[in-house]
């Protein structure tokens, strides 16, 4: 299967000639970079070993499980071995993927879930990619391994998490709405476009996720949201393109969700990660 590949500061798909992350007989391997793309998607598919995907730069879209991951920089997914998962990015991205072998990795949660990643852990991950793949175990490379792994252990987990039901008519306006998230449709709506009752989509919407429609489109809307503003978008650019009539309404969803508005809350995360 492909993999990503950093060739002239681009990274390309390719097999990577000799070189398989699921092979290396080391404790992690690493690889990643900058590139710019109209858009590209590795389909859904699983490895033995345990693997991150960190976001510096860009979009980075990566579904796992009953879950859509929309990264924004500065964090990281974390997929354990054997959990099948697609990865689609787009624009101006820079991305890193580590694989570290399941029994280095008992610390780390073994379902899916987004970490927040410091400086200090970025810059390793980083690093071990320019490291030689068979490292020196027991050189200063190794020791750098060892403690990218510690930092790995203590990444706080964050919810970045939107639930993606199973049910195929439910999958279908989730993708709807990712695609075009300034579309205000209403589960009457849905219901409508797809012919089915929109009772039915709320009881199984709540069965599968747990959550009405509106909490569950609010909880896409923020997260799309921070992706945006962290990249420097203008709260009124992301309340228009969310749908909203403008930046207040936007604001006052945003408070009431995350309990502050959107740039303290952006700041305090920024601080928290350093």
């Amino acid at each position: 299967m492909p993999f990503f590949r950093l060739n002239d500061d681009h990274i390309l798909p390719d097999d990577l000639g000799d070189f398989d992350p699921e092979t290396v007989p080391r404790t992690l391997a690493a690889f990643g970079g900058h590139m710019v793309t109209k858009g590209m998607e590795l389909a859904k598919h699983a490895h033995r070993k345990d693997e991150l995907v960190l976001t510096l730069r860009g979009i980075v879209r990566l579904e796992a499980g009953h879950g859509v991951w929309i990264v924004p920089p500065r964090c990281a997914v974390w997929i354990p071995g054997g959990v099948p998962h697609s990865v689609s990015v787009a624009g101006d991205v820079e991305m890193y993927c580590l694989f570290v072998e399941p029994d280095a990795a008992s610390r780390l949660p073994r379902q899916c879930c987004a970490l927040s990643i410091s400086p200090l852990l970025a810059s390793l991950l980083v690093h071990a990619t320019h490291m030689p793949v068979m490292y020196d175990v027991d050189g200063a490379d190794g020791r750098i391994a060892t403690v990218l792994l510690d930092q790995l252990a203590l990444a706080p987990v964050e919810e970045l998490r939107f639930p993606m039901p199973v049910d195929a008519r439910l999958r279908r306006i989730a993708s709807a709405m990712i695609a075009n998230p300034s579309d205000r449709a209403t589960i009457a709506d849905w219901g409508r476009r797809i012919a089915v009752a929109p009772r039915t989509l709320t009881r199984i919407l709540q069965r599968e996720t747990g959550m009405s429609f509106g909490r569950w489109r609010q909880h896409l809307h923020i997260l799309i949201a921070l992706q945006r503003l962290d990249q420097g978008a203008s709260v009124q650019a992301v309340a228009l393109d969310l749908g909203y009539e403008g930046a207040s309404a936007f604001v006052t969803m945003f408070r009431k969700a995350l309990g502050k508005p959107p740039a303290r809350y952006l700041a305090e995360r920024r601080i928290g990660a350093h």
